[in-house]
């Protein structure tokens, strides 16, 4: 149980949020953000759903052995085997909690489940009793929630409390609700559950017309002690509610909003940053708090006032979020000591042998580089460190480009430890150099996007492109990053080529979303 004035955060960043097209990430991804998220102070992190693949079980189990604080959920269908794989996935963990749900609402009994609703509330109270005899920490949620008769969503909640559920959820699933009446909702059900002081009242929101964080902080006010939320508001279709900016609002309306949170504001950027690298899902300048441009002062009137006083147009202080303004400048001369204490105060606490190959990349960027600045060292951790379990790795590339010879490029891949070569032609450089990769590899991907971004002012500054590719249904992102725009461009076609091969091989299985 909680106290009235501590909201839980409960992160679903690693289920909720892999639902984004090719956001996919693997088990070594997956537990560096759930190890990130442990570090911001997320109560409840939602691993996965272990009966969907046996890839999402194994990287939900590894989260469980690995983390000491914050307590880990797994999602289950309101059936026997779902709980029970649910349930083997998370037992180790020091605090386990079983996440269970099924559908409520009239549309999604009648068209989807094609149960009646005795016949709903039966299956939960009986899913309920199961997960219970594993574990006392046990979150229901009626899916669509936000669309059901409420005198129903009151009569399956103390149902399913009695059962031995501590917390129910309230998802507004496909993100049709308004504030107001979403509230009073949430009041009528908090009114109308006999037993609801028994269990916490959680809600989940998703922001199909834009009012996501709206309807959760109204939920708020009205009653609701979790929320559940991704990092950069990621997930199904338009995403979830956005972590940054319920705990920030929190934050700085005390005034409005009397409650509290676990969460350390000074992790909320370089977990962001963390989560937009190994998605590949990039944050646009405009996204509140951790956008690029949250603290940018064009105008000359805003530039003005926020050198008199930052209050009179920041209403947050940079540094709250881990948005430090003066960024320590690294160079040539830079040694191994420093560029560690730099990486840990970004966040990341890499071992030796991940420093060594940071370093090693560091080492090479100085020498084309004058100064390195924060998110130069990101994009060489996301290259060093964080990549998929590589198939295919660049060894060297040519390229021969101008406006009186026809481009051509030759490239050398490592590809399972074998060394291939070959040169072809394109268009410009860049088809030409995804030509000859697309023939070394065999593969026969279709590139849906590319974009292509200055990580950093100047015209020294890394080049960092996303791609978006997509093969036999598959969709992948790639990132890939260098001083050299056609090498950022190959890395990151290389780097969505692996993360296509891990996907065929670690196939994720869409499902039924809160």
């Amino acid at each position: 149980m909680t106290t009235d004035n501590q909201i839980i955060i409960f992160d679903t960043t690693l289920r909720d949020g892999e639902q984004s097209p090719g956001a996919s990430m693997n088990q070594a991804e997956k537990l560096r953000i759930a190890t990130q998220l442990e570090k911001l102070g997320v109560n409840v992190i939602e691993a996965g759903f272990p009966a969907a693949s046996e890839g999402d079980f194994e990287a939900v189990k590894a989260i469980a052995e690995t983390l000491k604080t914050a307590q880990v959920a797994a999602l289950c269908r309101a059936n026997e085997d779902d709980i029970k794989r649910g349930w083997e996935a998370i037992k180790d963990a020091a605090h386990p909690r079983i996440h269970t749900f099924i559908a409520t609402s009239e549309l999604h009994m009648k068209y989807k489940l094609q149960m009646e609703p005795e016949k709903v509330l039966e299956q939960a109270i009986k899913s309920v009793k199961l997960a219970a005899s594993f574990t006392d920490n046990v979150e229901f949620s009626a899916e669509d929630g936000s669309r059901s008769d409420r005198d129903f969503l009151c009569k399956v909640f103390e149902a399913v409390i009695d059962a031995g559920a501590t917390t129910v959820n309230l998802p507004d699933t496909v993100g049709y609700a308004i504030p107001e009446e979403y509230a009073q909702l949430v009041t009528y059900v908090m009114e109308n559950t006999p037993n609801m002081h028994k269990a916490v009242l959680s809600v989940h929101c998703h922001n199909d017309l834009g009012l996501a964080t709206s309807n959760t902080l109204a939920a708020i006010k009205a009653g609701a002690r979790q929320v559940e939320v991704t990092v950069n508001g990621i997930g199904e279709r338009a995403g979830n509610t956005s972590l940054e900016e319920v705990v920030m609002s929190l934050h700085t309306r005390p005034n409005y909003f009397p409650q509290t949170t676990t969460i350390d504001t000074k992790r909320i950027y370089p977990t962001s940053r963390l989560v937009s690298m190994i998605t590949g899902i990039l944050v646009q300048p405009n996204r509140a708090i951790v956008g690029a441009n949250a603290f940018a002062h064009e105008a000359g009137i805003h530039q003005d006032g926020v050198l008199k006083n930052p209050m009179t147009y920041e209403i947050m202080n940079p540094e709250t979020i881990g948005l430090n303004k003066n960024n320590l400048v690294l160079g040539k001369h830079s040694g191994r000591h420093a560029l560690n204490d730099h990486v840990q105060k970004l966040g990341y606490n890499l071992t030796k042998e991940e420093l060594d190959r940071v370093f090693e990349k560091f080492k090479r960027l100085a020498d084309k580089k004058k100064s390195i600045q924060d998110e130069d060292i990101e994009a060489l951790i996301n290259e060093g460190v964080l990549r998929s379990s590589e198939t295919f790795c660049l060894e060297y590339i040519h390229v021969l480009s101008g406006n009186t010879v026809f481009p051509t490029a030759s490239v050398q891949l490592n590809i399972n430890g074998q060394p291939v070569q070959g040169a072809t032609e394109g268009t410009g450089p860049i088809d030409a150099v995804y030509n000859i990769i697309s023939k070394l590899t065999g593969t026969k991907s279709k590139l849906l996007r590319f974009t292509i971004s200055a990580l950093t002012e100047g015209t020294d500054a890394q080049g960092e492109v996303m791609v978006r590719l997509e093969e036999d249904g598959i969709v992948a992102l790639g990132k890939g990053s260098d001083s050299d725009i056609i090498i950022a461009s190959a890395l990151a076609y290389i780097n969505g080529l692996n993360r296509l091969e891990y996907l065929k091989k670690h196939p994720v299985v869409k499902h039924e979303n809160l």
